[in-house]
């Protein structure tokens, strides 16, 4: 489509023509700040839901933005990769703040992520006091996202994924390492919090998905980083979410996963739907080297309370193939999981 020097001059024109309408620029301009459905569409720009729905469909079709389904509802966002993308980019950016249109767009979109905004906290505040009860048998939230900095830290990754994202407190985490990520969850209430939090913190790079961790709706090595913190216990099958996860790294990409150590408190699982009472240092590393990852780096962070406490443990993983195809090629062959 585009060459060293820029576009065709076919492409070009489209990608202008594409823009070059109020309302399709309009929403191009709304979009810039993060991912919006076609109700959100609607209640800002004042018009018809088939009339945006068409403006949508011919950005998409010329490569400016991508549509997403989540359940019955679907969701729009600029493409942020591609031979398109930084053209769209200047094209928004040239367009006034000032101008009496975008501002009063940028208005109402304040409107409705405030009422986004009011249905997660709602959701948030009814079910708070089970996940207080539960953060007060562990570590404090605080030390161990102190570690998870300090292990991963602070070179740049290109993209990174968060599965079982909750609020999309990772996100925020580590916002100054990645240029764009994205967090998955299977619950719609918990992505409104996580969309709530990520639009009040401003940050557009980082979009939101409703996916299931053992079947991603997502493109096979596409990420430099993958994090699963404090959602294994909750599954049966812990090791197929690790072969997922795996799934989505790059060559040489990292998986950090956050969980509990062995412990005895069985009521968690009747109080909290807990599948399993922790995870040893051997069964991850096994369930890890069987997927082809090495083990970078392990820290158990123990609490200072007496009594029934949990350890909290972080494992940082490397996938393993840049090394395997540095020694010779058929060992990488021999050893690759993806297919």
């Amino acid at each position: 489509m585009a060459n060293d020097r820029g576009f065709s001059l076919n492409s070009l024109v489209e990608i202008l023509k594409a823009s070059a309408e109020p309302t399709r620029l309009r929403l191009l301009v709304l979009l810039s700040s993060g991912d919006l459905t076609v109700s959100d569409l609607t209640e800002i720009l004042g018009q018809s839901q088939p009339r945006i729905s068409r403006h949508l469909k011919l950005l998409a079709e010329a490569g400016l933005i991508e549509r997403y389904q989540e359940g019955a509802w679907a969701w729009f966002r600029l493409l942020r990769d591609g031979e398109s993308a930084a053209l769209t980019r200047k094209i928004i950016e040239s367009a006034s703040v000032a101008d009496a249109v975008i501002t009063r767009d940028q208005a109402r979109l304040v409107q409705v992520r405030a009422s986004r905004a009011e249905k997660a906290s709602e959701y948030f505040s009814q079910n708070a006091e089970g996940w207080d009860q539960l953060r007060k048998l562990h570590v404090a939230e605080a030390k161990v996202e102190a570690a998870l900095r300090a292990m991963v830290g602070a070179r740049p990754v290109d993209a990174f994924l968060d599965l079982g994202t909750g609020t999309g407190r990772l996100l925020q985490l580590f916002e100054g390492i990645y240029r764009s990520a994205t967090g998955v969850d299977a619950s719609r209430e918990m992505l409104a919090v996580a969309r709530a939090n990520l639009e009040k913190a401003g940050l557009a790079k980082a979009t939101i998905r409703l996916g299931d961790i053992f079947n991603l709706p997502l493109e096979s090595e596409t990420y430099d980083l993958v994090s699963i913190h404090q959602v294994l216990h909750f599954l049966e099958n812990p090791e197929l979410a690790l072969a997922e996860a795996a799934r989505m790294l790059r060559p040489g990409g990292r998986l950090v996963v956050v969980d509990f150590a062995p412990h005895g408190l069985d009521s968690l699982r009747s109080d909290h739907h807990h599948a399993r009472l922790g995870f040893s240092h051997q069964q991850m590393s096994d369930w890890l080297e069987e997927i082809g990852l090495d083990i970078v780096e392990v820290k158990d962070l123990t609490p200072e309370t007496a009594g029934e406490a949990l350890t909290v443990t972080i494992w940082l993983a490397r996938d393993r193939r840049i090394e395997i195809a540095a020694d010779s090629a058929p060992a990488f062959s021999a050893t690759s999981r993806r297919s």
